[in-house]
């Protein structure tokens, strides 16, 4: 079983778990077993467990790679409706669209519900030897739905 596989059937098998173990403290507590007290932190916390790996498998979605896209940091993130990432020197220019499609389709919604957010892809231009000035070579726009 891959990583990934055992990742989708963890909510299952914790759920199942917690379900076992609140049918043992009912007998517990209807012929009042010593341990009652302490299966009950059992249960709740198996319990609690499946929920939250459901949550992290819910939150959980892996990176977008577009063919011809380069990697890029990004060096502005205002968490609403701009992001910035910078591009080396030597940028090639048919990586411009692939890269900016690929930064698009991997950011995450967070607080962005509703905004029309701007990604730019810029580089640094020297303008002297101690100054430079950014250059944006391309830009694209991504609507995040309220959904």
């Amino acid at each position: 079983m891959s990583f990934f596989e055992l990742l989708e059937n963890t909510p299952k098998i914790f759920g199942f778990l917690g379900i076992f173990l609140l049918l043992v403290t009912i007998v517990a507590f209807i012929f009042n077993f010593s341990f009652k007290f302490r299966i009950i932190g059992a249960t709740i916390f198996s319990l609690l467990l499946s929920l939250s790996s459901w949550a992290f498998i819910q939150s959980y979605s892996e990176k977008v790679v577009v063919e011809g896209a380069r990697y890029v940091p990004i060096v502005y993130d205002n968490g609403f409706d701009l992001v910035i990432a910078k591009a080396e020197d030597e940028f090639p220019e048919e990586a411009i669209k692939p890269t900016l499609q690929q930064l698009s389709d991997n950011l995450r919604k967070g607080s962005r519900s509703g905004a029309n957010v701007k990604i730019k892809l810029r580089k640094l231009e020297k303008i002297s030897d101690e100054i430079s000035k950014p250059v944006v070579i391309g830009e694209t726009q991504k609507i995040i739905s309220m959904n």
